[in-house]
């Protein structure tokens, strides 16, 4: 068996907010580094999570993130840090509007635009949590990689060996990552921080933000039988929206329902409803991502 490179939990968590705290270098321009894990374009969560915090630094305490749609436009390059430039589209009596670009090498790579507001009472109803498994019962992300390393092709199986892992997930089917089967479009994830964290709402929403793009991507390959390494394909994310309706806290466990409803094209839809550990439903997700066969 391949070993694994085991991070102490708590310098992990801590790694990873400090990835998400960008830098304000100017008024409404922020700068957000990268890790050094050895990926070969930025992890689009990262990119999402950052851009999420730039934008709620221009934003007034108390109003918070309840909506979010963004675009992936171009690879990002984790040898360079990127740069979110901020646009305070409006500050309305009830609501806030923001866009955000990330830009690159003097291009850019991302969009964003974020409606942000102060919590108020109203109408409410919400779906149920399904049924799933107990997720202390399942084995780690971490360790059903390490179980199927040695079928892991280059560079991915050195890359998964020393990846830093500050998010524990836990999925609930035992597919095999580097030779599934067909399978339905429907899977779920549990998932937790690997250490105890305290941090306010906006940070909280920035690091759900940033576990959000993990696996929903790979949905929709299930019913194809094709790996997310397999190199004969193109995978990648083109959008990704969430929806707040509270503020998660990744210090105990979430399900993550996904499921994809359609998929040609070249392209895959891709859902997830999020359910905190006592069955409230704190978030939606949607991602569209490319699944093209390379040519020639």
């Amino acid at each position: 068996m391949t070993e694994f490179s085991h991070a102490d939990p708590a310098a992990s968590i801590a790694r990873l907010l400090d990835l998400l705290d960008v830098e304000r270098i100017e008024d409404d321009l922020y700068r957000g580094q990268s890790t050094n894990a050895g990926w070969m374009r930025v992890y689009g969560g990262q990119v999402v999570a950052q851009a999420l915090m730039a934008a709620s630094r221009t934003v007034e305490p108390g109003r918070l993130c309840h909506s979010l749609h963004s675009y992936f436009m171009r690879p990002g390059d984790p040898a360079h840090p990127i740069v979110y430039r901020v646009e305070r589209d409006r500050d309305g009596a009830s609501f806030t509007t923001r866009r955000v670009i990330a830009i690159q090498k003097g291009r850019p790579i991302f969009n964003m635009a974020a409606s942000f507001q102060a919590e108020e009472p109203g109408l409410a109803h919400a779906d149920a949590m399904p049924a799933s498994v107990d997720p202390e019962s399942l084995q780690s992300e971490a360790e059903w990689a390490e179980i199927h390393a040695a079928d892991a092709p280059e560079p991915y199986r050195s890359l998964m060996k020393n990846r830093d892992r500050p998010l524990d997930f836990r999925p609930v089917s035992k597919i095999h990552p580097f030779a599934p089967v067909a399978h339905a479009p429907r899977a779920q994830h549990w998932v937790r921080a690997v250490a105890p964290f305290s941090v306010a709402p906006p940070v909280a929403r920035a690091l759900f933000a940033y576990a959000s793009d993990m696996t929903l991507l790979d949905t929709c390959l299930l019913p194809h039988a094709i790996a997310w390494s397999d190199p004969s394909m193109q995978v990648a994310s083109l959008d990704h929206a969430i929806w707040f309706n509270a503020t998660p806290d990744l210090n105990e466990w979430h399900l993550f329902d996904q499921d994809s409803p359609v998929a040609g094209g070249g392209r895959g839809l891709n859902r997830a409803l999020v359910f905190g550990q006592s069955g409230r439903l704190v978030a939606s997700v949607v991602q569209e991502g490319l699944i093209r066969r390379q040519q020639g």
